[in-house]
């Protein structure tokens, strides 16, 4: 159950919110970036923090089920509501602090179907295990502190193993088109990566040179 989430840096109670209750976040960095990574059977819903502003997440609210036709939920700190007197464009909102139990009752309410178990939510390559439910990860059992899109271009990695992605295709995958930072990001990142999954794995990210990087 993929759902939207703006800004594309969403708080990390939102993301862990979502996680936990089942759902799959797919952060967006506007309108035209949510077409372009809209899952293949389409959003089950967009949530958008108001944040500090209001009015352009409102109006990405607005275009956002307007032109996908999904449920729109709005997160808002309690002492901004007054905020949403005059506002329309969403379906229903949801003050901080997030609990997750009521953010799962508010995607239910606005028919969003509650996702179902998967058997198993880990990714495995040799000694590595990703939990996409809890963006938790680990090499040998022991965790390894990752940040969100350090995890996001590993997980992408061992999700299309074996196959050479230019630093452009990778951009485009991981961070969104609408993502300004070079391909040097990438390099950035794959540097830290290689360094967190120690000296001993660093075959495991292979650099093409004058491509970009294969994983396996």
């Amino acid at each position: 159950m993929y759902v939207a989430i703006y800004p594309e840096a969403p708080s990390a109670s939102l993301t862990g919110a979502l996680i936990g209750a089942g759902y799959q976040p797919v952060p967006i960095s506007g309108v035209a970036d949510a077409g372009r990574k809209e899952p293949s059977d389409g959003w089950s819903a967009a949530v958008i923090e108001l944040g500090d502003n209001p009015d352009l997440a409102i109006t990405i609210a607005e275009k956002l089920r307007e032109e996908y036709a999904v449920p729109v939920l709005i997160v808002v700190d309690r002492t901004l509501t007054a905020d949403l007197n005059d506002k329309d464009g969403f379906d229903d909102f949801l003050l901080t602090p997030i609990d997750q139990a009521e953010l799962r009752v508010r995607l239910s309410r606005l028919g969003v179907t509650e996702p179902e178990a998967t058997d198993d939510p880990v990714l495995r390559h040799h000694d590595l295990e990703l939990n996409t439910a809890t963006y938790q990860a680990y090499l040998a059992s022991k965790p390894v502190d990752l940040t969100y899109m350090e995890y996001e271009l590993l997980r992408f990695f061992v999700e299309h193993p074996n196959r050479v992605w230019s630093r452009e295709q990778i951009l485009s995958k991981v961070w969104g088109y609408d993502y300004f930072g070079g391909s040097r990001t990438v390099d950035v990142h794959v540097r830290r990566l290689r360094a967190k999954l120690g000296e001993e794995r660093t075959s495991w990210i292979t650099t093409v040179r004058s491509v970009g990087y294969r994983f396996g």
